[in-house]
């Protein structure tokens, strides 16, 4: 007989789970400087090998998404974990940028698999309060780093232990999830509960071929030596043949809207704001006169804070709100970043950007759960994996800008972003709230 689904249970071991992903971030942004100072490393060579962390990611979450209700979510689960435990072996023994790069593809693959399962999961166990359930187990991500700047604190600042003995750490959270995972009924995807075909998951994402061929060129460009040159014609004639190929594909071939494709766009940027800010923190508050675990500690805390908490401002400002909200204080906390030079402006501007980036990668894929529920499991992972890509994308830009420009021009560069964001969310708004008017006249 087959046990009744524990919801709470599945719940919690997924928030272990993402608890072990973000914990990963953590470690990579302490052990940045280890590799930078003790192991020679250039900030770009950093990037590079950092940058399987993001892609493996992706490749785990497109794929995922695409046959997790074929193999069966408990079946994604389970690889997740292996891949954790190899990933975080390879990395102890890592010096140099080969293995660096070598632990962080099982790494990245691993935590892909984790979004890939846990979201479709945590949508299904509570498909009345999605948004919400979702910015609460996505607390656990910026909670982790939270945990994993105190840890690194604690035992390589204050007790001088090897950055290994902290990487050793994260096999704790690991084997809870894996107990608390282990035996138990994990439900069927909310696109297989409501009858909704695989043929019609993969039409409502848009232009899924293109989208893919997209994000793994970005993915071949981050992995090899391939330079994009942005003030070359051919670049920009490239990138206008992959958005005619997104617009004929989802308008003429699969006949449905451009709104999936949009918001792949803006977790490109979202995601970039976000993650590509905090995973240079050292390098890039290196002479701002502050400890910068203790900015990523505050940045975390804040946006754990935020996410628990996000039902009522969800309620209140709606999901585009919330997402338009967010990109105007973003915008507005790596300007202030950019400016600061002392501990008092750098902690101002610290949580300003933490207030800015909290809402947006759950709200993001709460907004497709919500606007685009036929998307399924697909949709979210393709969404999550877009995010990572655009970080892997931009962290070897970012690096090569450290070394060469400076960090207080590369926040400049990034701020350019989220100012993107509020003119794509601005225009996000007006479509909906057009089409309610089109909706309601019709009815």
């Amino acid at each position: 007989m087959t046990k009744p689904v524990n919801a709470s249970r599945l719940f919690v071991a997924s928030c272990l789970a993402l608890l072990v992903t973000s914990l990963t971030f953590a470690l990579r942004a302490k052990i940045e400087g280890v590799f930078h100072d003790s192991y020679g490393l250039s900030r770009e060579e950093i990037g590079w090998a950092f940058g399987p962390a993001f892609w493996g990611f992706a490749v785990a979450t497109f794929l995922g998404g695409a046959i997790i209700d074929q193999v069966k979510t408990r079946n994604v689960l389970r690889i997740a974990f292996v891949c954790h435990l190899v990933g975080l072996i390879v990395l102890l023994f890592a010096k140099d940028k080969t293995l660096l790069f070598a632990a962080n593809v099982f790494i990245g693959f691993a935590n892909g698999s984790v979004e890939a399962a846990c979201n479709p999961l945590v949508t299904t166990l509570f498909p009345d309060d999605k948004t919400k359930m979702l910015n609460r187990f996505h607390v656990w991500f910026p909670g982790g780093i939270v945990v994993g700047g105190l840890l690194s604190w604690l035992l390589v600042s204050q007790f001088n232990l090897p950055w290994q003995v902290l990487a050793a750490a994260l096999f704790v959270p690991l084997a809870l999830y894996g107990w608390l995972f282990f035996g138990e009924t994990v439900p069927e995807t909310e696109r297989v509960t409501s009858g909704v075909s695989y043929r019609d998951m993969f039409r409502n994402t848009g232009a899924p071929c293109t989208i893919i061929a997209l994000v793994g060129f970005m993915i071949l460009a981050t992995s090899t030596p391939i330079t994009i040159d942005f003030g070359a014609t051919v670049t920009w004639i490239v990138l206008a043949l992959a958005l005619v190929a997104i617009v004929v594909e989802s308008l003429v071939v699969n006949k449905t809207s451009l709104l999936f494709p949009f918001m792949v766009f803006c977790m490109f940027l979202t995601a970039s704001t976000e993650l590509g800010t905090n995973q240079f923190t050292g390098a890039l508050l290196d002479k701002t006169g502050i400890d910068p675990l203790i900015v990523l500690v505050v940045v975390t805390g804040i946006m754990a804070l935020g996410r628990y908490f996000a039902g009522p401002l969800v309620h209140r400002l709606s999901t585009v709100g919330v997402l338009l909200a967010s990109a105007i204080i973003s915008a507005i906390g790596l300007y202030l970043y950019s400016m600061a030079s002392g501990t008092d402006a750098t902690l101002f501007a610290a949580i300003v950007f933490a207030v800015g980036v909290c809402y947006f990668w759950p709200t993001m894929l709460g907004f497709v759960s919500e606007y685009l529920p036929k998307t399924g499991a697909l949709g979210l992972s393709v969404l999550g994996g877009a995010g990572m890509v655009g970080t892997s994308f931009v962290l070897p830009i970012m690096g090569h800008s450290i070394d060469t420009a400076g960090p207080q021009q590369t926040l400049r560069f990034m701020t350019v972003l989220p100012v993107i964001l509020i003119v794509a969310f601005a225009l996000l708004a007006v479509y909906l709230r057009g089409r309610r008017t089109h909706d309601g006249e019709q009815s």
